[in-house]
């Protein structure tokens, strides 16, 4: 055993002897503290709280801070009301519950009365607080998460500014490989670098049921697969369009998708960088190509060599809208869409000039499969070696013509989990799986479902919300109609009817007396 091992079954048996101590005091057999889901209802009972605190109490993340609830109460219940007493129980718990136990001084004197009468308004706000923060913890792991779009890989289906939930409920939400953790913060504490997580003892993957499976075309959110420095639950989140899900043939040609031989529908709102010809007297504006739905910021005037004045060449991300509206514009004179010539091999994946692809003509490329077993050779090991080793945990060797998994040589590799190949939508701007692969689906978080705020890094105060894009539902291929209006009218309707409901009963209590 290990002596981090050795560590922690020393802390649980301090904390439980610890326990069975103070059962004891308060008039429960010792032998209880012991006993696994028996304890922690002991505890409850001695607390005079609810038992579906239970429930919370084998909840990830919020199980710690419902457990660090109880233990506050416990203090009270021995008088130990002091604010640095009960830190230090919440932080050390194997050294306060056996000093308290063990103690002849420390005496049960019973829970704090629960009556409304004898409440104070600070226990009132406490409580308010701690269950205003497990409800939102609970929401936020397992239910929609809010997610802010932080570049231009998605333009223009999906926008910088962009306010996003992300539901987790689809596909399902994993269980949290890191379950002490500090409430809403991903990785660090807002505005540092400090770790917001302990990483001591993470769970393995594991997922509750959803109600659907990832399809071709969903938008997705996943943690970065190429981070390998944090839990997978703690990787940065990216947002990507599922190109190809496990089992499909993926093969791109000429920037057009084919997924087991068939076009791929491209985005309506797809990207791709275009070469704009002019006369030497056009020069665009950022205006007028903000107008046009052009990034401005993302490409711009190109010159050429030995005549840095001649301004008659531009390249920009363009939509097939905006490439029509650049068109008519007078002085431009011939644009033409970027594409990698075929055979032209660039630092992507997989990382071996063996397989000269492209971000623009890519593949034959298949999707592993959980469950399905493949020839493993020395000429395929650059696509499935970090998915073995880094995602399934199994180590590789070369040995002369021999492939070594764990040790022993062997032509063949069966998947244990699933994976799928992400794409963005601005397709010659996005660091997507054409350059580092494949996204298993234990870094799988959720589905974007609903933009609710959106706001244009570009324009000034007046113009900053984009209107249409407010409660509008992301489906595969498009945006719905914005539904803000909507909701504003039910807010009115709401707020009228509450209104009316109070100044009726108050008119009823006033007639009574």
């Amino acid at each position: 055993m290990s002596s981090e091992g050795i560590i922690w079954i020393l802390i649980l048996v301090a904390i439980h002897a610890g326990l069975w101590k103070i059962f004891e005091k308060a008039g429960k057999p010792g032998w209880i503290a012991f006993v696994p889901l028996l304890n922690y209802y002991t505890w409850l009972k001695i607390l005079k709280r609810p038992w579906w605190w239970l429930i919370i109490l084998a909840l990830p993340v919020v199980g710690i801070i419902m457990l660090a609830v109880m233990i506050v109460d416990l203090m009270n219940a021995f008088g130990r009301k002091k604010l640095s007493e009960q830190m230090v129980a919440v932080l050390l718990p194997f050294y306060m519950l056996p000093k308290i136990g063990f103690s002849k001084e420390d005496k049960f004197l019973g829970p704090p009365s629960q009556s409304e009468g004898q409440r104070s308004a600070s226990t009132e706000w406490r409580d308010a607080i701690i269950f205003a923060v497990i409800a939102a913890t609970i929401i936020r792991t397992f239910g929609f998460e809010a997610f802010t779009i932080p570049s231009s890989s998605m333009e223009k289906t999906l926008m910088v500014g962009d306010f996003l939930f992300v539901s987790k409920v689809n596909y399902g939400p994993r269980v949290p490989n890191t379950p002490i953790a500090f409430p809403f913060a991903h990785h660090s504490f807002p505005f540092s670098s400090i770790r917001a997580y302990v990483d001591w003892s993470p769970i393995p993957y594991l997922r509750l049921p959803g109600y659907e499976k990832i399809k071709n075309n969903d938008i997705v959110v996943f943690n970065y697969p190429m981070e390998d420095f944090r839990p997978v639950d703690k990787r940065e989140n990216f947002i990507k369009r599922c190109i190809a899900i496990p089992g499909d043939t993926l093969f791109i040609d000429n920037r057009q998708v084919y997924i087991n031989s068939k076009k791929a529908e491209t985005p309506p709102h797809a990207q791709f960088t275009y070469d704009i010809a002019t006369n030497k007297q056009t020069i665009f504006n950022d205006r007028q190509l903000y107008d046009m739905g052009i990034s401005a910021d993302e490409g711009g005037y190109v010159s050429e060599a030995g005549d840095p004045r001649n301004y008659n060449h531009f390249i920009y991300p363009l939509t097939q809208e905006s490439m029509n509206k650049l068109k008519e514009l007078p002085g431009v004179e011939d644009i033409k869409v970027r594409c990698k010539p075929k055979g032209k091999f660039e630092s992507g994946f997989p990382p071996s000039p063996m397989y000269p692809w492209n971000v623009d003509n890519y593949g034959p490329l298949v999707i592993p499969q959980k469950g399905v077993t493949i020839s493993i050779n020395k000429e395929n090991l650059a696509i499935y070696h970090r998915l073995i080793t880094v995602y399934e945990g199994h180590t590789v060797a070369v040995s002369g013509n021999d492939i070594l998994i764990d040790g022993k040589a062997t032509d063949k590799y069966t998947f244990a989990m699933n994976y799928y190949f992400m794409m963005g939508d601005n397709r010659h701007n996005s660091a997507d799986s054409r350059y580092w692969g494949f996204v298993p689906e234990d870094h799988i978080v959720g589905k974007a479902v609903f933009i609710w705020m959106s706001l244009d890094q570009h324009a000034n105060w007046l113009h900053k919300i984009r209107y249409r894009r407010l409660f509008t539902f992301i489906n595969s291929g498009d945006l719905s109609r914005s539904y803000f209006i909507h909701f504003l009218v039910i807010v009115v309707l709401i707020s009228a009817g509450t209104n009316i409901y109070r100044k009726k009963k108050e008119k009823k209590a006033n007639d009574a007396a």
